[in-house]
């Protein structure tokens, strides 16, 4: 019922700007998704720690997402606030927050992400459980990417969780074992640690973690397992957009293989194009690329996805 309610609100409300975009782009994407879409959601910035899981969980269950690209800090952050939400801090005054602010929030091992304060003894909670995890695969010689140990460790792991399971977008995801793919993911605080473990021989290697070359050849395994049109939803962009996104090309031009093209895509940014980044590149300019074409339902919506996304989200029911 409050599903509709909001699928209302936005159609009478918003009608012009980038309110109208959304309008327009909610009809369209429940029609994609209605029509045995596949979607594919992107995830950049820091979209986790914003609680984006309170939207995005219920879409996963409701089978309106069916695949993730994000940066390992999505990844690893939203597992965070599953074990410790409880023990954030908000910064409401964030704007005036000052160098000995953050100074002093460094001291009391609170890590800032703008208005979040994340302690440090729950990032180490969690890097104490994946090591036990790294440590028991080198030992039997297995691989794994890194969301299927996030996936053993929340489902098997034996956590106490200080917030809903049912607000997290991790336990969602593992529950419906939902494709993950996290290119970069060594860039995270998770990545960091097995690097350390690594150069203080704790581990041998890092082998049992699977890197960005076998995740794009994972992608195109499931770009093309299925017939369904596939759509994507890039929320900012950066190396999780782009790297999704890009699968098609590469099959295309680089592998010599007929697959189609994304049949549906919408993006959330603040960026702009002038500035020359992917956050800011228009659809058009993906058609040049090959990724989409000239009839491809596409949308831009030049607004903060902590604002946006959620409702989104929440009109596909």
């Amino acid at each position: 019922m409050i599903d509709v309610e909001i699928r209302d609100f936005i159609s009478k409300h918003y009608g012009h700007f980038n309110a109208g975009e959304l309008a327009r782009c909610s009809d369209s994407l429940r029609e994609f998704l209605d029509g045995d879409g596949r979607l594919m959601v992107t995830l950049a910035g820091a979209m986790s720690t914003a609680e984006i899981g309170k939207s995005l969980a219920p879409a996963i269950r409701n089978q309106r997402v069916h695949a993730i690209c994000c940066t390992g800090a999505n990844l690893e952050e939203d597992l965070f606030g599953l074990i410790a939400r409880s023990q954030y801090e908000s910064i409401t005054k964030w704007r005036q927050q000052s160098a000995d602010d953050d100074a002093l929030l460094a001291k009391r091992g609170m890590n800032r992400v703008t208005d979040v304060a994340i302690p440090e003894a729950a990032i180490q909670a969690v890097g104490e459980k994946m090591l036990e995890l790294w440590e028991e695969a080198e030992a039997v010689g297995d691989s794994r990417f890194p969301h299927e140990f996030l996936y053993d460790l929340v489902l098997h792991g034996e956590m106490d969780f200080s917030s809903d399971p049912e607000d997290s977008w991790i336990m969602a995801a593992a529950d419906a074992n939902l494709p993950i793919f996290t290119p970069g993911w060594e860039d995270s605080t998770l990545g960091s640690l097995l690097a350390a473990k690594v150069l203080d021989c704790t581990l041998k290697g890092n082998g049992m973690v699977r890197g960005g070359l076998d995740a794009m050849q994972s992608l195109a395994d499931w770009y093309r397992e299925d017939d369904s049109p596939t759509g994507m939803l890039q929320v900012g962009g950066g190396i999780a957009g782009d790297f999704a996104i890009s699968v098609v090309p590469m099959l295309r031009q680089d592998a010599k293989l007929e697959v189609p093209l994304w049949a549906w895509f919408a993006q959330i940014s603040e960026s702009r194009p002038s500035y020359g980044s992917y956050s800011g590149a228009p659809p058009n300019e993906k058609i040049s690329w090959g990724k989409i074409d000239a009839s491809t339902p596409s949308f831009v919506i030049e607004s903060d996805a902590s604002i946006v996304l959620p409702l989104l989200l929440a009109s596909l029911e």
